[in-house]
């Protein structure tokens, strides 16, 4: 397989063959990210993807999933994308579920009509980098979107029949807006309705505008108490009709699974619990991107 830079993937995709069919991050400008600092964004050649295709149908058999990297391969051309779904399908007939990153601009870019041809093709899910539902934090880490963006397009993804999975990052509006950033971040969740939100604590990456501004004294990092307070009141504010709501990543203090909506009020005390001191949080050396 021919892969260029940083490759990241959802934890979910941790089995899935990893198809590059981008190299770095349409936007690039959020100020948390380091991801592809330095990095130009380009979509990669037919023949190149192709190739990787023919590779994986005959050392990737055991793998049932593709995953196409980097940060947002919704951005490519509807025509190419259809080709690369298309040869997909037919060289590698035991995928079941295609996925990828998308963000507003690229969702915007697609007509639903798109976006359903698309998902009959095998794109079953997207995940979306959320962030926050907080507009002043939004604009503050230069999200390049509105919370209002953020719904409309969650929603068209899930009209489509996608599946959807939102991040959302802890600690990323700093000590000052935590609480609106946790009540405004549940209130957009609620009102895209995904099938999985996943939350993040917020580590700061050396280099990053952020970790600039937080050595400098401009933003303020929640600790890890603050941190699970925020994800209580962010948690206790989001109202999804089923799906899954997670906080197991390896960045996260307390790891959590809640089936929504039947385990919000047992998950809700075992945060109170966590508050309580009673359940240890992990320790900082555990944490980790």
């Amino acid at each position: 397989m021919h892969y260029v830079g940083n490759i990241i993937r959802p934890p979910s995709e941790a089995n899935s063959i990893l198809l590059q069919v981008t190299i770095g991050c349409s936007r690039n400008k959020c100020t948390f990210c380091g991801t592809y600092s330095g990095e130009r964004f380009q979509i990669k050649p037919d023949e190149i993807i192709l190739s990787d295709i023919a590779f994986a149908s005959t050392y990737c058999k055991k793998q049932r999933r593709v995953f196409l990297c980097d940060g947002d391969a919704l951005i490519i051309p509807q025509n190419r994308l259809v080709h690369i779904l298309t040869e997909i399908r037919r060289q590698l007939p035991w995928v079941t579920r295609v996925g990828a990153y998308a963000n507003v601009k690229s969702l915007k870019m697609k007509h639903h009509d798109e976006l359903v041809r698309l998902r009959e093709l095998g794109l079953g899910i997207v995940y979306m980098g959320l962030e926050t539902g907080d507009d002043v934090t939004l604009k503050a880490i230069q999200k390049g979107a509105t919370s209002q963006d953020m719904i409309e397009m969650g929603q068209k993804a899930r009209k489509a029949g996608m599946k959807l999975s939102v991040t959302v990052l802890l600690g990323i509006a700093g000590k000052e807006r935590s609480k609106i950033h946790a009540e405004e971040t549940g209130r957009v969740i609620s009102a895209i309705d995904p099938e999985y939100v996943g939350a993040l604590s917020l580590m700061l990456i050396p280099g990053t505008p952020l970790e600039i501004d937080y050595r400098a004294g401009r933003f303020q990092l929640p600790n890890a108490t603050e941190m699970l307070a925020e994800l209580r009141t962010m948690f206790q504010h989001t109202h999804m009709t089923r799906g899954l709501f997670m906080a197991n990543h390896a960045s996260n203090y307390l790891p959590i699974q809640a089936q929504m909506p039947s385990d919000k009020a047992e998950t809700l005390k075992l945060i109170d619990q966590a508050l309580a001191g009673e359940i240890r949080l992990k320790p900082e050396y555990l944490r980790a991107l």
